[in-house]
């Protein structure tokens, strides 16, 4: 038999082997009064700063993250707005263009007009120095040929310059008198 059964034997009570005897239930008390201490003086608070620091850490994780999405909002907000800037001065930039190339294009038409102007003027007054020009060569010859056929309608010399240059003078007038009633255009 074991020794539980013989001192139930000798002491002749009926001991229940569920029920632990009083000294283990104060050892057991004082242990765990002793361990509650201990936990309670060194654990506990020692878990509970881990804990806070933990907390700490996730709160300021979660602020960080949010001060980070603001300030990414906040440069989403500027980057679109230097984006419509830049559009602005695209466009501000392309109108400029466009009123320089117009003013550049009125200005090349001016100076091309103008330099037609003055080839058109030029060319007039060559036509006009050319014109005056056979004019005075056509008068020399149409005198030189009226006198050549005076002499030889008349059979004798007309030799007197002056009378030469007057009756060329004479003829001449009344060619242009009778180029005038014609209405012969220059």
């Amino acid at each position: 038999m074991s020794t539980l059964s013989m001192l139930a034997a000798e002491t002749g009570e009926d001991i229940n082997p569920l029920i632990p005897e009083t000294y283990d239930i104060v050892w057991s008390v004082v242990c765990i009064a002793i361990i509650g201490v201990i936990f309670y003086k060194y654990v506990i608070p020692r878990l509970i700063k881990v804990l806070d620091e933990r907390a700490d850490r996730i709160e300021g994780g979660i602020q960080r993250a949010e001060a980070a999405q603001e300030e990414a909002q906040l440069t989403l907000q500027q980057y679109q707005q230097q984006l419509a800037d830049a559009r602005l001065e695209a466009a501000r930039i392309r109108e400029d263009a466009r009123t320089q190339g117009q003013q550049i294009l009125a200005q090349m038409r001016a100076e091309a007009q103008a330099e037609s102007d003055r080839i058109v003027a030029a060319g007039h007054s060559q036509l006009e120095a050319q014109r005056q020009q056979i004019l005075t060569e056509l008068r020399a010859e149409v005198g030189k040929t009226a006198v050549d056929l005076a002499e030889k309608i008349i059979g004798q010399s007309v030799s007197d310059e002056a009378k030469q240059a007057a009756s060329i003078d004479r003829f001449l007038s009344e060619l242009d008198q009778s180029d005038a009633g014609i209405g012969v255009g220059r």
